[in-house]
């Protein structure tokens, strides 16, 4: 028992960022942290399911049911063009348990939106001490405007779902009514909603490789024309063959990939202003640059958390 004690302190103590500040882990650790994270992100996805799952049938208080949710832009569709013309209004269910699947299908996505900060953390967590302070900034910044922007473009496409039925389905003209599947319909609903989400977080990848420098500003603005086409011929690829959602997903990455290069224009500009006051720029090619850069201690960073004047030397970089 005092072996097994032991084991486990010492395995706390790796994933300590007190005890262990730089991360340290021999492999065989690092596969045990991986597997312990990942356990504890599945199960918060499975929690985030259950709740789902359950949200489906029932409301919350003021919030409409999931399921309400899921069949709003199918309802949205003019009655006379749509089967069953009469309300309540219902999608069709042809193989046993396909309502079931549905639903599992949808509590799980729902769940897993829900929980992001949970498994986000996990991730977080586990890549974490790998990291530089500054990096680490980074990377929150990252996870935070990612979920910003994927809430905004999944809302995006769910305004734009009953646009995009209604002028699909009125192709066919009178010669066809509108009854479908619900494991089409969800699947297509969905499918959006993920398309649109992750298309919005290329402005913030553009943003974070401008940062690291990987991409300028001046590239980038040499780009801009090809990058407003690639937008267009992705937006046309990736939605439904309707004008609306073709050109509310063209339109809207058009917007944000100029407010990312405003934002590498800044950045650079920044840059370039404190690389002048360090006359590094008139350094020789083999001429080292003139700071002494030694890693910094857990100490370091505290102090720097509590508003003290020690400057963390790894924000150098």
């Amino acid at each position: 028992m005092a072996d097994s004690s032991n084991s486990r302190e010492s395995k706390r103590r790796k994933r300590s960022r007190r005890h262990n500040p730089d991360g340290t882990m021999t492999l065989i650790e690092h596969i045990y942290e991986f597997r312990r994270r990942l356990g504890f992100a599945l199960l918060a996805i499975v929690a985030g399911g259950v709740l789902g799952f359950l949200w489906f049938s029932n409301r919350v208080g003021p919030i409409p049911s999931l399921g309400d949710l899921v069949t709003g832009p199918y309802c949205a569709i003019p009655a006379d063009k749509r089967f069953p013309k009469d309300p309540p209004c219902r999608l069709l269910q042809t193989v046993p348990f396909e309502a079931f699947m549905i639903q599992l299908k949808v509590g799980l996505t729902a769940g897993a939106v829900l929980f992001s900060p949970v498994w986000l953390y996990q991730l977080w967590a586990f890549i974490a001490p790998g990291l530089y302070s500054r990096e680490r900034r980074y990377a929150l910044t990252f996870v935070g405007f990612a979920s910003a922007l994927f809430a905004l473009g999944a809302v995006l496409a769910y305004v734009l779902v009953p646009f995009a039925l209604e002028i699909l389905v009125n192709f066919g003209g009178d010669a066809f009514d509108t009854w479908f599947t619900g494991d089409k319909y969800v699947s297509f609903v969905l499918s959006l909603l993920l398309i649109f989400g992750v298309s919005f977080e290329v402005p913030l990848l553009v943003i974070m490789l401008n940062r690291v420098g990987v991409v300028s500003y001046a590239q980038l603005s040499k780009w801009r024309r090809g990058l407003i086409f690639i937008a267009f011929v992705f937006a046309a690829f990736v939605t439904p063959a309707d004008p609306f959602s073709i050109l509310a997903l063209a339109g809207a990455l058009t917007l944000l990939l100029e407010l990312a290069l405003q934002v590498t224009r800044i950045h650079d500009k920044r840059k370039a202003r404190r690389r002048g006051e360090e006359d590094w720029d008139k350094l020789a090619d083999d001429e080292p640059a003139p700071f002494d850069y030694v890693p910094s201690t857990i100490d370091d960073e505290s102090d720097t958390a509590s508003g003290g004047r020690k400057t963390n030397i790894d924000d150098i970089t």
